[in-house]
């Protein structure tokens, strides 16, 4: 009956490039595996259905996938799925002559003398099954490149989509006893009082990390403002800050809507350099500032800063550029500018819902690549109607969507007086707040700023006022 399974082996999926190979499998293993089920099913069952699943396309046998499918329904259903049981059930069901008759699954119960290795056994089966699903993936995608409609971004987006789901289906994470993870997080809190680790990316803003922790893993950190406030040049300060000033520099994407590519590296450049772009402009440009500019240019030159420029980017355009740039260059730093110019990937009923599927995709990525984004996003007009000295931006003047306050872990408000920065003279400073309005882990309160027009800088001043968030910062 051996030769019964091999027989029975052709999967249901497609042949792929080489049809006349097999595609990866073992049929020993593929036996040793049920062969623990029928032998020990109140032991063995769940430990196989925790590493496998139930769908059963673990087996490259249609034969084995029919008796382990039949095994993990009955076990669904209260039953002991031992030798008699599964015969029963495939017979049943007339499946039973299908899967070998009861021969064959006296073959497979008699295959192992014992169940001690089912979790590496099951392990190998894993393995085998992701990569017919890659052979499966990158087959079906030759066959799309050959369709003469096909639209070359959209289909780059559906491989990378694929493989990302089966590079991403063998992480998953083991059952912990709450002992344990205890243990792991008393050490953590005692490696970051030791400075050993740090929270998160370090803003370059000390006061802001004091509430924040910095900008942390799988987060979503949203810097929101009224136009013309200053929020892209804040931004652009902490980028500046994390890939180029920090004592560690690191990886970063910027994904511009607004600017062009051009105008980020002259922004950048002038402001490292702390001199004004208009020097350019009226011809005052000197020596002293060419100095800075080169000094600039050098310490530029060593960072590893990404920038897109495309507008109208999409949530699926997003994910693949940010998905690459983190395989190819572990970027620790994702910064968008700003939501309210992307697009969501289908047309969706109202501006509201597709801002809501626009802000939920943001903070999908962030947990997905288990880096924080940056997420600068504007402000609607109610604002600007309140002519109290003492008016603030609150969470309900986010534009477009409360989905966005939901879904963001940290949401902050860049506030000043326009009217401050008018006709000031180059060098000189106004005042501004960084207000942090949501904090999911932490405190809230204001940063007190000061804003330099011509430098396009933004630098903390003290002192800092603190206050405990409400309900604990929901």
């Amino acid at each position: 009956m051996a030769e019964f399974a091999e027989k029975k082996s052709v999967s249901a999926r497609p042949a792929g490039i080489l049809p006349d190979r097999a595609q990866p499998h073992n049929l020993k293993v593929e036996q040793a595996v049920l062969a623990c089920i029928l032998r020990e099913p109140k032991s063995c069952v769940d430990t196989v259905v925790e590493k496998l699943g139930t769908a059963g396309d673990a087996f490259y046998s249609a034969a084995n996938r029919s008796i382990y499918q039949a095994a993990v329904e009955l076990n669904k259903a209260g039953t002991v799925p031992d030798l008699l049981s599964v015969a029963q059930k495939l017979k049943s069901a007339g499946k039973l002559e299908a899967a070998g008759g009861e021969l064959y699954l006296a073959e497979v119960y008699a295959s192992i003398a014992t169940t001690v290795n089912i979790e590496s056994w099951c392990d190998i089966l894993r393995k085998l099954c992701m990569l017919r699903r890659m052979i499966d993936a990158c087959s079906g995608a030759l066959i799309k490149c050959f369709d003469d409609n096909a639209d070359p971004a959209k289909l780059v987006e559906e491989i990378e989509t694929d493989i990302y789901k089966i590079r991403n289906e063998d992480n998953k994470e083991a059952i912990k006893d709450l002992p344990v993870l205890v243990a792991q997080e008393f050490q953590m809190l005692l490696d970051i009082r030791d400075r050993k680790i740090e929270v998160g990316i370090p803003t370059g803003y000390a006061p802001l990390d004091d509430f924040t922790g910095g900008l942390k893993k799988g987060e979503m950190f949203v810097l929101a403002a009224r136009p013309s406030i200053g929020k892209t040049t804040l931004g652009l300060n902490i980028i500046s800050n994390v890939a180029i000033k920090g004592e560690k520099r690191r990886p970063v994407a910027f994904f511009s809507l607004e600017m062009t590519d051009s105008q980020i590296a002259r922004r950048l450049l002038c402001s490292e350099a702390g001199i004004p772009e208009s020097v350019f402009w009226n011809g005052t440009f000197n020596d002293s500032d060419m100095t800075k500019l080169t000094a600039a240019a050098a310490e530029i030159r060593k960072a590893q800063l990404f920038i897109d420029p495309t507008g109208g980017l999409t949530i699926s355009e997003l994910r693949a550029k940010a998905r690459r740039l983190k395989n190819e260059h572990d970027i620790q730093l994702i910064v968008i500018d700003y939501l309210q110019l992307m697009h969501a990937d289908a047309k969706v009923d109202g501006r509201q819902q597709e801002v809501a599927e626009i802000s939920g995709g943001i903070k999908k990525l962030a947990k997905d690549l288990n880096i924080p984004v940056l997420v600068l996003a504007q402000l609607n007009r109610e604002i600007d109607k309140n002519t109290s000295a003492n008016a603030r931006p609150k969470l309900a003047h986010l534009r477009e969507s409360g989905a966005i306050e939901q879904d963001a872990d940290i949401v902050t408000f860049l506030h000043r007086n326009r009217d401050d920065a008018k006709n000031i003279a180059d060098g000189a400073s106004t005042e501004a707040e960084l207000i942090v309005e949501k904090n999911r882990n932490g405190k809230i309160g204001t940063v007190k700023m000061f804003f330099y027009p011509s430098k396009m800088l933004f630098e903390a001043q003290p002192p800092v006022s603190r206050e405990y968030a409400p309900g604990g910062g929901q």
